[in-house]
């Protein structure tokens, strides 16, 4: 492990508890000050003074920095992802916030003052998150002035996968990885050679299909030369990416987990899509009914269309906006040479002659999608998760595919923030099985963000 990733992992717990303080710090003094207090009289320093206002904010700082270690803030690592971090930030801090109202009520330290919590809750989000840029910045100013930090490495691989590994450490410069040579088809000896020329730190496998006894001799040489060692896993290291062990007498009896999505986070992934269906549907009411005299204006044919949609082995009625004429469906067999899908069961055309005027532009803003909100209400969708699929796509489906079908289909997902419709069916495949296996609310929170993020650049729906 290289002194950088230990060095900029250490900086980041007292810089995180000091940006607590001063948020904790400056919310208490907005708070009494006068343009604020002229509106709202302050009442809570009678019961709370500075000097006890300060004790208990460094009490709720630890509490936090505990929650960011348990949410994994502080995992040694050299590159870290702005968003990933600024959404555990705020996942860290509104459990701090939770915790201190806990203790308000539990200890009848009841002070009156929401502005004081709200503001807090914002300032420590801000305040934690600019510590953590600036840090970031400077860490990128040092690996790109003096290469600190920067790990070398060596691709061992000479398929696709291999030059895509290649082709992005050399374009992403954040990624901390300079490059130093990609080893077609070498031998242990051939890498013996290049690693102890140019100072190799680190050995990646592009190669699934190495035999298991080279791969195991390559592993012993880094293990003997303190390298680190990375590869790329098989379908059958993907398929055992969720498995867990127990004993039954002495004998270890491993299960195979379709995914990640089990438990509490089965529940809690349930209630949000509850509360987000619920509350799309209210606040999108009135633009619903809008919708609607422009669809029957446009052409004949119903506001809403219901399609055959296949979701955790289960057939479900999809609700959409009709974005082409009515019978489109009917329309499609005769169209089937013109599919531009040719990799998989898919059907996609660029200009659908079947999409009408207004259908066009729901699809550009996938506002065509929003009704969905009743099928995610219902639990037959979510809010996050692998594209609905239609009957006759399963049955083209090989086994692997069907790993996707493991949980609920979603309004957006992994693979449609990703560029779904440049992406083979393949690689559609391979982020949507990632999603299932690798879950966490936290990736769901980021791929609801990086949606709006597509809605407004993507265009190639229409």
């Amino acid at each position: 492990m290289k002194k950088a990733e230990l060095l900029f992992t250490a900086i980041l717990p007292p810089l995180d508890f000091m940006m607590l303080l001063v948020a904790g710090i400056t919310a208490y003094f907005l708070r009494i000050n006068p343009l604020v207090a002229q509106y709202r009289p302050v009442l809570f320093h009678l019961n709370l003074p500075l000097n006890r206002y300060l004790t208990l904010i460094i009490g709720v700082s630890v509490f936090m920095l505990a929650v960011f270690a348990l949410i994994g803030l502080y995992r040694i690592q050299l590159r870290r992802i702005l968003l990933d971090d600024f959404l555990k930030i705020i996942i860290g801090v509104s459990a701090g916030i939770i915790g201190l109202v806990f203790y308000s009520f539990f200890r009848s330290e009841l002070f009156d003052s929401r502005f004081l919590i709200v503001i807090g809750w914002v300032a420590a989000i801000i305040f934690v998150s600019f510590g953590r840029f600036i840090v970031h910045r400077w860490q990128r100013y040092l690996m790109k002035k003096y290469n600190f930090g920067l790990r070398r490495a060596l691709v061992v691989g000479c398929d696709g996968v291999s030059q895509k590994i290649v082709n992005y450490i050399k374009s992403q410069s954040v990624l901390g990885y300079r490059l130093v040579t990609n080893l077609s088809q070498p031998d242990l000896d051939e890498i013996k050679r290049k690693v102890k020329d140019p100072g190799v730190e680190e050995i990646i496998l592009a190669d699934s299909d190495w035999p298991k006894e080279r791969v195991l001799e390559l592993v012993n040489f880094c293990e003997d030369n303190h390298l680190t060692f990375k590869f790329v896993p098989n379908l059958f290291q993907t398929l055992t990416a969720n498995a867990s062990v127990e004993t039954l007498g002495d004998v270890p009896i491993i299960e195979l987990k379709r995914t990640a999505l089990d438990g509490w986070g089965r529940i809690i992934k349930r209630v949000i899509d509850f509360v987000g269906a619920l509350t799309g549907l209210i606040v999108l009411s009135p633009f619903f009914t809008l919708v609607a005299i422009f669809i029957k204006r446009d052409s004949p044919g119903p506001v809403f269309v219901h399609l055959k949609r296949i979701s955790q082995g289960k057939e479900f009625r999809l609700c959409k906006f009709r974005s082409m004429v009515d019978g489109a469906e009917k329309l499609k067999e005769n169209l089937q040479a013109k599919n531009e899908r040719k990799d998989g069961p898919l059907f996609k055309i660029k200009n659908d002659p079947r999409v009408t005027k207004i259908g066009k532009f729901l699809r550009r803003y996938r506002i065509d999608e929003f009704p969905q909100l009743v099928n995610v209400l219902k639990g037959e969708m979510s809010l996050i998760g692998p594209r609905p699929h239609q009957p006759d796509e399963i049955a083209q489906y090989r086994k692997h595919h069907k790993k996707v079908l493991a949980i609920k289909s979603g309004m957006t997902g992994f693979a449609q923030v990703s560029g779904s419709s440049d992406l083979s069916f393949e690689e559609e495949i391979k982020l949507d099985t990632y999603y299932v296996e690798n879950w966490s609310l936290a990736m769901d929170l980021k791929i609801f963000l990086r949606t709006w993020l597509v809605l407004l650049k993507d265009r190639s729906a229409c």
